[in-house]
């Protein structure tokens, strides 16, 4: 079972987090954050991940501190479903259009972590969620998933287009980094 369930409770969130990467993209998402949440479910939709959060935050300040911890449990609850990683695709890629907008993505399940993250439409409101915290939340699940990712705003212009298409482009190569098709862990080092 690549399953993983985190509690994250400091004075600025609460948060319960539930990840199975073998999942059927099934999600349950409530951070009080709409748009935030549609981000997520589409995340786990198409990354074929069942996802549960449930996040209590300081939303009297603004989204940060929601939209950061989360990035944080759910990069914590990816690391530890994916385990010592054996037997993993652990590359992925996914190019996502999504109206005038198109995002790609290419990802390491690498036990490293960094982030290259490239998107200028990203600026601004879309409903209540400030579309420069995509990249804070990708940066805490890279921190702690120890994963390496690229994401790369290709063209595209409506920030809820530009934010959506990433979303799912990592989704995308997230479910095809976790497939299994081996039984070995697939590093020249022999660990990930």
């Amino acid at each position: 079972m690549r399953t993983s369930r985190i509690t994250r409770k400091t004075k600025e969130t609460d948060i319960t987090l539930a990840l199975d990467l073998d999942g059927s993209g099934r999600a349950d998402i409530d951070t009080g954050i709409g748009f935030f949440d549609h981000m997520l479910t589409a995340l786990a939709v198409h990354g074929n991940i069942d996802l549960t959060v449930k996040c209590r935050g300081d939303l009297n300040v603004d989204g940060h501190h929601t939209v950061e911890d989360v990035g944080i449990a759910f990069g914590k609850a990816l690391g530890e479903a994916f385990g010592d990683k054996k037997g993993i695709e652990r590359f992925g890629c996914a190019t996502v259009p999504m109206d005038e907008a198109l995002a790609r993505c290419a990802l390491d399940i690498s036990g490293r972590a960094y982030l290259c993250f490239d998107a200028p439409s990203l600026v601004g409101m879309i409903g209540g969620f400030d579309a420069s915290l995509a990249e804070e939340f990708f940066a805490a699940v890279c921190s702690n998933a120890f994963i390496n990712v690229h994401l790369d705003q290709l063209r595209g212009k409506n920030a809820h287009h530009v934010c959506e298409a990433i979303f799912k482009a990592f989704a995308r190569s997230i479910r095809a980094a976790k497939k299994v098709t081996g039984d070995s862990v697939p590093s020249t080092k022999g660990s990930l």
